[in-house]
């Protein structure tokens, strides 16, 4: 055995122990060590960069590392095996997506104004904003010798007067509390109760003057980040919020290859754990911390997810779902409860989950049109929810059409040599001048943060403005030359947004001719699925009255830009309008509203769902898109005209 060692920027280390020939990836997951590797160790990404400090290690050279980086230590953790005892550095670039994810900030009054309008939209439909969650105060006679009653039937008695239901639920929790709380309060007690018209559940009781919140909390679990929130379930204010990179991350960075890990041995238990015990149950524990609530008075929760995060979360298995006939578990599913799952909230809190509709749309598009209110609109509108994977809704209130197309990482900074997620030192945005070709650019993080690598809406900026400043073609291939130009010995040409002097990494900050081939190869997913599911209605995109765009990514979009690289259609740009993380929104509404879940429910069960793989004329759409912005100029004639036009 061998003691390998994972240091940190901030001085603090993690040991363990290894057996030779041990992956160094694999030993730091099963060490719980933060090491991002968005190919799962397929050692197609780069971006599991570990540095050696002392020992020794049976590292392959890879592309990815240059020869200087080698001589420095620097070494990929999935094709690095032990073979000594072993100190490595961890950057905290390498486990960023677990402590330093960058989301919407749900305290922002721009977040907050997307809650409230959702609430307004919702109750302007007729959808009444209450749920079966209630509070009530019993008063019942204490007991005597004349009146032997136990106490479970006790008030069980009290409540069947109050409310007039025969059947009364008292979980073991409840009745372990009882004889106490009862004789402390004099027999006057209030009861958190779900009230259906024929059955009731106690889920707690308190003394009659004690301050009770009864809490609910809505949780959207996306591929890569995790966000949540903690509502009082009476009224709909959000007392709280927490956000963190979803920790299944490490295990790659698309669904395909999480389900492939969740089938090796305790492969399910080791990917369930990974997003409730290390993200979201933390993120609970915050957040009452900061709300000043106690976990157990949390009663109910809503999931919204994609149909494989919706598998692997309930620790079921999910390899169907990547094989024909691309088959889940479930659509829809009101069997979870937080005991079953390890949610560590009240154990008897009910869990709804946001309904699928297949394979790859899954509650997290359910709960995104609920908010977007297409279904609630004459007009034709479509939703887009952007992220590792590219999810479509197309209609009004007559009907929806729904699908799903693999944008793959890029989005997220994967398959992008110098991309990262939007964490500090991220290049988030960007403009470039058409004569000295100098950019200028705006950096995640604190004042003065120096750029270290690409995120999403930073990588569609630079491409948009490479291409409209004529620095490369529609094929994304150089065209010009100058200092921030340079070919490398086989004549792939790449532009250097910072050199080494001004990054804050070991090299320089720069996007490469494969960079842009990778991400015109993701936008070119987005735009041929819009194409691919308007054609089949005979529709074209001049009969889309507007486009709402959410997800993470979609806060940081320049819209313009996303249209001249032919990732959105070329409309008006006032047809586009953000609305957050709707998935977010939409799982709040459901946990908020039992009329607006029964509504999910039924936009799910009446949307029509396109499996794009099936369509002999998507590959045909594909290839097209895959030129900036497209190979029929003729579908973006603003974009074209500004290129003409260009000086």
């Amino acid at each position: 055995m061998f003691k390998v060692t994972f240091a940190f920027e901030d001085g603090s280390a993690v040991e363990t122990y290894a057996n030779a020939g041990d992956n160094l990836l694999e030993i730091a997951r099963e060490a719980n060590v933060a090491i991002d590797a968005p190919c799962s160790g397929n050692a197609s990404c780069g971006k599991c960069r570990v540095q050696l400090k002392s020992g020794e290690l049976n590292s392959k050279k890879t592309l990815h590392i240059s020869d200087e980086e080698f001589q420095a230590g620097w070494r990929l953790a999935c094709v690095s095996t032990v073979c000594a005892d072993v100190t490595v550095v961890v950057p905290d670039i390498a486990s960023a997506y677990k402590s330093r994810m960058k989301v919407a900030d749900l305290s922002s009054r721009e977040e907050i104004a997307i809650f409230e309008k959702a609430k307004r939209e919702i109750e302007l439909t007729g959808i009444v904003l209450n749920n079966s969650l209630d509070v009530v105060e019993v008063v019942m006679d204490p007991p005597s010798l004349d009146d032997t009653m136990p106490d479970n039937e006790r008030l069980t008695r009290a409540l069947r007067k109050f409310l007039n239901i025969k059947r009364v639920r008292i979980p073991y929790a409840v009745l372990k509390k009882l004889p106490d709380v009862l004789r402390e309060n004099d027999f006057k007690v209030k009861c958190i109760l779900r009230t259906t018209p024929n059955d009731m559940f106690v889920y707690d009781v308190f003394g009659i003057e004690e301050k009770v919140v009864v809490g609910g909390l809505a949780v959207d679990i996306g591929t890569t980040t995790v966000s949540a929130v903690i509502i009082n379930m009476e009224n709909g204010e959000i007392l709280a919020k927490g956000s963190a990179g979803n920790g299944q991350i490490r295990y790659g960075a698309d669904v395909i290859n999480r389900i492939i890990e969740s089938q090796k041995p305790g492969g399910k238990k080791k990917l369930q754990d990974a997003v409730i015990k290390e993200t979201i149950n933390p993120m609970i524990h915050e957040m009452c911390r900061n709300a000043n609530i106690p976990k157990n008075q949390i009663y109910r929760m809503c999931v919204a997810s994609n149909t494989t995060m919706n598998h692997l979360f309930a620790g079921i298995n999910a390899d169907p779902l990547r094989t024909e006939p691309y088959i889940p578990a479930f659509f829809k599913t009101n069997s979870l409860f937080a005991s079953d799952v390890g949610i560590d909230i009240n154990q008897d809190a009910h869990i709804i989950m946001a309904p699928n509709i297949g394979s790859y749309v899954g509650g997290d598009i359910t709960a995104g049109t609920l908010v977007s209110m297409i279904w609630n609109r004459p007009e034709f509108s479509l939703f887009i929810d952007l992220g590792t994977n590219g999810e479509l809704v197309f209609g009004n209130s007559d009907f929806m059409m729904s699908c799903a197309c693999s944008a793959g990482p890029a989005f997220e900074g994967g398959d992008i040599s110098c991309g990262m997620r939007a964490t500090d030192g991220a290049i988030e945005a960007c403009t470039i001048d058409k004569e000295t070709m100098e950019p200028t650019y705006k950096v995640v993080g604190e004042p003065g943060t120096k750029p270290i690598g690409l995120c999403g809406s930073g990588i569609i900026d630079v491409i948009s403005e490479l291409f409209v400043c004529g620095i490369i073609n529609p094929k994304g291939k150089f065209v010009r030359e100058g200092k921030r130009i340079r070919h490398d010995q086989y004549g792939m040409g790449s532009y250097v947004l910072a050199f080494e002097d001004e990054a804050g990494s070991v090299k320089d900050v720069e996007i490469t001719e494969v960079d842009i081939d990778n991400f015109i190869r993701a936008k070119g997913a987005i735009f041929s699925a819009i194409r691919t599911m308007l054609s089949s209605l005979d529709f074209d995109v001049s009969m889309i009255d507007d486009v709402y765009v959410a997800g993470g990514i979609g806060s940081g979009i320049n819209m313009k830009n996303a249209v001249n690289i032919g990732m959105f259609p070329d409309i008006p740009l006032e047809k586009f309008h953000y609305i957050g993380n709707s998935s977010l929104s939409g799982a709040y509404l459901m946990l908020l509203s039992t009329q607006a879940e029964k509504k999910t429910y039924e936009l799910a069960s009446n949307m029509t769902y396109m499996e794009l793989s099936t369509v002999p004329t998507y590959m045909d759409e594909f290839v097209g898109a895959c030129f900036i912005p497209h190979t029929d100029t003729g579908l973006f004639p603003d974009v074209m005209e500004q290129v003409n036009n260009r000086v």
